[in-house]
């Protein structure tokens, strides 16, 4: 792998990936394929932080439209995400790769307590540190704590894994019509309400001067071509 540009970065996933075609849960070679690519950035000393979402287990925010108060609700989404961080911690370990869960819950039968100088030490050590819990907080997204962490890490880049390869004018699978975009202000982002991250999130990147990139985690070498700056996906800056 050529120099990278980037000396530390935040790869923040949708749980919903982990589901693949089963659409619920975590899928086993998914969460396989995912290490693998992660694997190959940290393997030439690129520092990695992740965070993972938890839909494809709970969604807090969809189950209180539906009866359950918002405030638990989050919590069981908070707590999705520790169970999607152990399973890819488990994917990266068995590839020899040395990972550390950081969770903003306590739970320390799983994971170590979010602390932020403790998390960069991993990192600076050449561990993989997944930060899972959300911020810990109701009615924040997986969105604003991987813009929180990040800015906390003082990452680089955010790199956002998605289902599609970038950021579009519409929903590509509903409007044949949208138009991919290669790169965004983040004026734009939040003037036109674009679906990067949510606005909490894109705000904080803003005024941090912390730019993201949108792309398809599905692509075979989409993380590796993005940390060797090759334009792929949609940037934000």
């Amino acid at each position: 792998m050529p120099n990278s540009v980037f000396n530390r970065i935040l790869v923040k996933l949708s749980g919903e990936i982990l589901a693949g075609t089963i659409g619920f849960g975590i899928d086993p070679d998914i969460t396989n394929d995912l290490a693998l690519k992660i694997k190959e950035v940290a393997d030439n000393g690129i520092q990695v932080g992740v965070v993972i979402g938890g839909g494809n287990i709970f969604r807090g925010l969809s189950a209180s439209s539906k009866g359950l108060d918002r405030v638990p609700g989050d919590y069981l989404g908070m707590m999705a995400t520790i169970m999607n961080a152990v399973a890819l911690q488990s994917a990266l370990e068995k590839l020899d790769c040395d990972t550390r869960v950081m969770s903003a819950l306590s739970i320390t039968q799983l994971a170590e307590p979010y602390i932020r100088r403790r998390g960069i030490r991993h990192l600076e050590k050449g561990r993989i540190v997944i930060f899972a819990g959300g911020t810990g907080n109701p009615y924040f997204s997986t969105d604003t704590a991987a813009a929180l962490r990040a800015i906390e890490i003082n990452a680089d880049i955010i790199i956002k894994g998605t289902k599609v390869d970038g950021v579009y004018s519409a929903d590509p699978d509903i409007d044949p019509n949208a138009k991919k975009f290669d790169s965004l202000t983040f004026k734009e982002v939040i003037e036109q309400e674009l679906r990067v991250m949510d606005l909490t999130a894109v705000t904080l990147c803003k005024e941090n001067n912390l730019p993201i990139i949108v792309f398809d985690i599905k692509s075979k070498n989409g993380l590796v071509d993005i940390v060797n700056s090759v334009p792929i996906g949609t940037t934000v800056s």
